[in-house]
């Protein structure tokens, strides 16, 4: 099954498991601490039908919500952790960061969420399972090894302007004395630049949001007046500069566009699919 992922790099900073049927990514720079389990979805191994088939885990977008909170079920299994005791985030293309505490245990699934705008989650909660929404945007893992905390954030070009990455470790070093130079950093599988094509709009802003001497590194220009840009080094560049160590960074070379038979992609399908995921969570 590996050699069927189109990849975009060389050199891969993810692995390709399947347990208990359910396919799904995992980055061993955080496997190896033994300290977390974590994984990122595929749209196999589920229960939903038609558009959403078969692992989608929205419940906002008309699928069963049978079909999903099986599908949550299925993941909890594969990862080995409780479906119970899974956190969902509320994304709105914001920076805004959620401390999840015991009390937060099911909220989207089987609570309902009293909060909105959360666009990353963070903890200390051993059995904890952060969970947060993609379909090409960036899904950013991060783990304090010193002080036993995690974060889970989502990043697509607004969150990476505004720097959702360092908010993150800001936000954990606040809740938990994370220092960056000790945290773990992982980017996940999103859209990679030869398929992000985007307006001179997004590309003032991000020239607005980083140094001129990476601007060559971000973006492309291309004849029709468009630009390609690129997520990935973007939000490298970001969690360099937040204090990551460069050894403690993993960057995904999975594209979601590019391997849409097997990854939700809006910019695929727009809005007709599903709703791919990270999970993230302490061992207990």
């Amino acid at each position: 099954m590996k050699a069927m992922w189109k990849r975009a790099g060389e050199g891969s900073y993810l692995s390709y498991k399947v347990s208990e049927g359910v396919p799904y990514f995992s980055f061993p720079i955080l496997e190896d601490t033994g300290l977390v389990k974590q994984g990122f979805s595929t749209k196999m191994g589920g229960v939903s039908e038609g558009k959403y088939a078969t692992m989608n885990f929205t419940y906002t977008r008309g699928d069963n919500p049978e079909h999903v909170t099986e599908n949550y079920r299925r993941m909890a299994k594969a990862l080995s952790v409780d479906v119970e005791k899974m956190v969902l985030s509320y994304q709105t293309h914001t920076t805004n960061v959620r401390l999840v505490t015991e009390a937060d245990a099911g909220k989207g699934i089987f609570k309902e969420r009293e909060y909105t705008d959360v666009d990353g989650l963070i903890t200390n909660v051993k059995g904890i399972t952060l969970v947060t929404f993609y379909a090409d945007c960036v899904p950013l893992y991060f783990l304090d090894p010193v002080h036993k905390a995690i974060g889970l954030s989502h990043s697509g070009w607004r969150g990476t302007v505004k720097r959702m990455g360092e908010v993150t470790v800001k936000r954990m070093g606040e809740a938990f004395g994370t220092r960056p130079e000790d945290a773990i950093a992982c980017i996940g599988p999103s859209i990679c630049k030869d398929c992000y094509e985007v307006g001179e709009e997004v590309i003032l802003e991000f020239q607005k949001g980083f140094d001129q001497k990476y601007w060559e590194d971000l973006y492309t220009p291309k004849d029709n007046g468009k630009y390609w840009l690129d997520l990935w080094k973007a939000n490298e560049i970001i969690l360099l500069e937040a204090g990551i160590r460069r050894e403690h960074l993993g960057v995904t070379d999975i594209c979601t566009h590019c391997n849409s038979d097997y990854l939700f992609s809006h910019r695929t399908t727009g809005n007709d699919r599903g709703n791919l995921a990270a999970f993230l969570s302490l061992s207990e």
